[in-house]
């Protein structure tokens, strides 16, 4: 079984987004997907009951369900806010790779940088144990904060895997239980491409750790 932590310690910047869709992502290419929601909000949860039956099945995680009898080739997680100390080393120790979103917003960054030091110091991460690479979270390229975003995001030392758009296909998606994977290509060619280096990194890295 392959493990992605989707975390950041500040609420609200695009977890469950990339959660969802990476579950998508491998659903549709035939893998055996579970989705791990430990947030109490347990948007990811939701996102699951609305999929329609007709689509790629991801399978929910949670104390109720028979799904967490079985053993996914993947295990995504969708982690809460406030991620920190022993509940966030348990968290890395378990997985192979942690993706960090990020938005453009002087609040996001300042809570970023000081869970990206937590992150550092964190065992699995110093011996390469567990990997770790920033996404750019709605972003619109062309303004001051982007800008500002990038510059934090290189200066991290981890890498940068792509930026995502601001785009309301995200919100279509969520609303009728997809992912990007689950639509129709010609309404997401340009958001499919900037997922390119993201689903390339997590190959990588979670080959890496088998």
């Amino acid at each position: 079984m392959k493990s992605i932590l989707i975390a950041n310690s500040k609420g609200g910047s695009g977890k469950t987004t990339l959660a969802t869709n990476l579950a998508g992502y491998f659903a549709t290419q035939g893998a055996s997907v579970m989705l791990s929601d430990l947030d109490r909000q347990q948007s990811s949860t939701q996102w699951i009951a609305r999929r329609p039956a007709d689509i790629a099945i991801i399978h929910p995680h949670s104390a109720r369900s028979k799904a967490q009898n079985i053993t996914p080739d993947w295990l995504i997680t969708d982690s809460p806010a406030g991620l920190r100390e022993d509940k966030l080393s348990d968290a890395v120790k378990q997985a192979d790779c942690i993706i960090v979103p990020i938005q453009p917003s002087a609040f996001d960054i300042g809570a970023t940088r000081d869970f990206l030091d937590i992150l550092a110091e964190e065992k699995a991460i110093r011996k390469n144990k567990t990997f770790v690479a920033l996404v750019g979270m709605r972003v619109n390229v062309r303004t001051n904060a982007a800008a500002g975003l990038a510059e934090f995001m290189e200066q991290t030392g981890f890498p940068v895997l792509t930026y995502l758009r601001n785009a309301q296909v995200y919100a279509l998606a969520a609303e009728q239980g997809l992912s990007l994977f689950d639509m129709r290509p010609s309404l997401v060619e340009q958001d499919l491409q900037q997922w390119l280096p993201l689903l390339d990194w997590v190959a990588e890295a979670t080959a890496s750790n088998q």
